[in-house]
């Protein structure tokens, strides 16, 4: 027997039929003829993607950190995915030849073909001879000679350790020289080849005496912010008072009117420099399956905040990493983000479940407002409109139905990790709320992609949404309690029975459609519609009821490798909540009946593998819905680490 040891370096196949020569001499040495050869695959087929080579259909430009299939456990270099948009379905076995019995099993080779019979030969006599997973043998690549020193060198091996088991005078004088002749002709190669697998030996060594752990890896992405804010003119907001934190504004009536109380807010915010930290720990135990356990701290309050009405905390001009990610703005506490198992049902259908799962991963994602390169404030990553909560509770599926369509599925109850349950939060691990019974959302969407460059999506999005939103009046006294902020969408603001007074659970219905499309290697469109119903249903039976509706509009252009190749710029307009109907139920949020619309620049720009710098500007028109408002601009300088 004549066998080829695949040492985990990626030569090309050795395909010639050399081995058919050397396995004859090798049967009159040994008297019996055993498998088998097992080449390595082709050289031009990496055996997973690394973050500098991977991509999915539906982010072909976007440098990503993406969670790769693939049963060795170094090709998974993902940290949360942030890559939202994350079709997984490499293959975790389509790096692997496959072992074939017989020559009808390699779909490409034919009974015509010249080569057929020494084929069949060492398939089924020998058993040396492998294909790739989906049946082919691929016979026209081209072989090196360092492959075919590879082999050579393999080959001789086998032969040595015959020729001692077995007596010498089996091996004739011709054969000796033939192999000799082959050392002398290939003995720089050979010498090449024995000396790369040294070297790897000797960092494979070095690797596993190293790593902490042999199922799991650590990734980190973390971020600086420089951020600042300015107005013009003094900035009217709808909030009780100015001296409460800014994620603690609440919104408030006047007893006598029910009219919001509106206030002005009259000096810049000072310029602030905050942190962001994410540390994921990825664990593959099949190679097929993912648990992802993922960490956060940070200390970000963006100065944008001091401009913005109760409820809309976080949202226009603040970039998505300049935030604190935990309920206590400021503090950088260490905070569980995620924590779930992702694993395959079959080929084409993968689920996911787990305590604290997050929305944004799987739903609602575009090409070119991925956070991490594209347009990255808040109002710009995904509709406003969705979601109403940002992690949860529960499962979501994941159907690959063809080359062109996925259709994914999730029901999550409320668990958001920056949310204080004490205050009626996280309330699907609450036995008062349970996972059914507090806020939760039941999300569809279908993906359609008609090319490699170009995504539509469809979603559908059914809400409840918990009243735990504090509505005061003028003096600060408790009157009732909303929906709003956080876990408030498809309201931007704070909603209430219209008086001030409590609501029951509030029951939003939104419809999405978004798009991404590639024009040129250079240039590139995206934008999103959404509209959105939520039932107002007062507590005092005595007052009516009714419905907000509204509607969201996102539109942007992108310039990938703009300046330098690996880099975008976007350019983004943004309606994030135009009132249609309902206003009167909106304690904050609603403004005079003005609309919103925000105008965003990023420019993504890699200095090496793992150090990128993006600075944005923002520009904010009619802030808080008041069309008597001065323009806002935010401008923002960040610094991004992945390792």
């Amino acid at each position: 027997m004549i066998k080829i040891i695949n040492r985990r370096n990626r030569w090309g196949r050795l395909w010639c039929l050399w081995p058919a020569t050397a396995l004859a001499m090798a049967g009159s040495l040994a008297g019996e003829r055993q498998p088998a050869i097992a080449a390595p695959p082709p050289t031009d087929r990496p055996l997973a993607p690394t973050a500098s080579t991977a991509s999915t259909v539906s982010n072909p430009i976007a440098p990503r950190l993406l969670i790769v299939e693939n049963p060795a456990l170094d090709a998974i270099v993902t940290v949360a995915d942030l890559d939202p948009v994350r079709d997984r379905w490499v293959s975790a076995d389509d790096s692997q030849m496959e072992q074939v019995t017989s020559v009808t099993q390699l779909t490409d080779v034919q009974p015509t073909d010249w080569a057929f019979q020494a084929l069949q030969s060492l398939v089924e006599k020998y058993g040396c001879i492998v294909g790739y997973p989906d049946g082919t043998f691929r016979g026209q690549r081209a072989m090196t000679r360092d492959e075919f020193a590879a082999g050579l060198n393999a080959c001789l091996d086998r032969v040595n350790e015959l020729i001692a088991a077995v007596t010498a005078d089996r091996a004739t004088q011709e054969d000796v020289a033939t192999l000799q002749r082959l050392m002398a002709e290939f003995a720089a190669e050979l010498a090449i080849v024995r000396g790369r697998v040294e070297h790897l030996e000797g960092r494979v060594a070095q690797r596993e005496g190293s790593q902490f752990s042999a199922t799991t890896k650590l990734q980190g992405l973390a971020f600086f912010n420089v951020s600042g804010a300015t107005a013009g003119e003094d900035v009217r907001v709808e909030a009780q008072s100015l001296a409460t934190p800014l994620n603690l504004r609440r919104a408030a009536r006047y007893g006598d009117t029910a009219q919001p109380v509106v206030l002005t807010v009259t000096d810049d915010p000072e310029i602030t420099l905050s942190n962001l930290t994410w540390l994921s720990l990825v664990t593959s135990f099949t190679g097929k399956d993912l648990l992802v356990t993922q960490l956060v701290a940070g200390n970000g309050d963006s100065p944008a905040n001091a401009f913005t009405s109760a409820g809309l905390y976080n949202t226009f001009g603040v970039p998505f990493t300049d935030q604190t990610s935990s309920s206590v703005i400021g503090s950088n506490n260490i905070i569980l983000r995620e924590f779930f198992y992702e694993f395959p049902v079959s080929d084409h259908f993968r689920l996911v479940i787990g305590p604290r799962v997050n929305w944004y991963r799987y739903f609602d994602n575009n090409l070119f407002t991925v956070f991490l390169t594209g347009a990255g404030t808040f109002n710009s990553l995904s509709s406003t409109l969705t979601n109403t909560l940002d992690r949860g509770s529960g499962l979501v599926g994941i159907w690959r139905m063809g080359d062109r369509l996925t259709f994914r599925f999730g029901y999550l109850g409320e668990n958001t990790e920056f949310l204080p349950p004490q205050f009626g939060f996280n309330s699907s691990s609450n036995p008062r709320k349970g996972w059914f019974s507090g806020t939760n959302t039941l999300t569809a969407e279908l993906t359609y992609s008609p090319s490699k460059n170009a995504n539509i999506r469809l979603l559908y999005n059914r809400s409840t949404s918990d009243p735990n939103t504090p509505v005061l009046d003028e003096n600060g006294n408790l009157t009732g309690y909303g929906v709003g902020g956080a876990t408030g969408e498809p309201i931007y603001g704070v909603a209430d029975d219209g008086f001030g007074g409590s609501i029951k659970p509030a029951y939003g219905n939104i419809l999405g459609i978004s798009a991404d499309w590639l024009i040129t290697p250079s240039f590139g469109l995206f934008g999103r519609y959404g509209y959105a119903n939520l039932q107002i249903r007062p507590k005092d039976d005595d007052r009516e009821g009714g419905d907000v509706n509204s509607q969201a509009v996102q539109l942007g252009l992108a310039f990938p490798d703009l300046g330098k190749r690996g880099a975008l710029g976007t350019l983004s307009f943004v309606m994030p909540f135009d009132v249609l109907a309902g206003r009167r139920f909106l304690a904050a949020g609603g403004g005079n009946g003005g609309t919103q619309y925000d105008l965003e620049a990023a420019y993504y720009l890699p200095l090496t593998k793992n150090i990128a710098i993006v600075p944005s500007a923002y520009w904010i028109f009619n802030p808080n819905n008041f069309d008597n408002n001065p323009m806002i601009f935010v401008g923002n300088l960040r610094t991004q680490f992945n390792f």
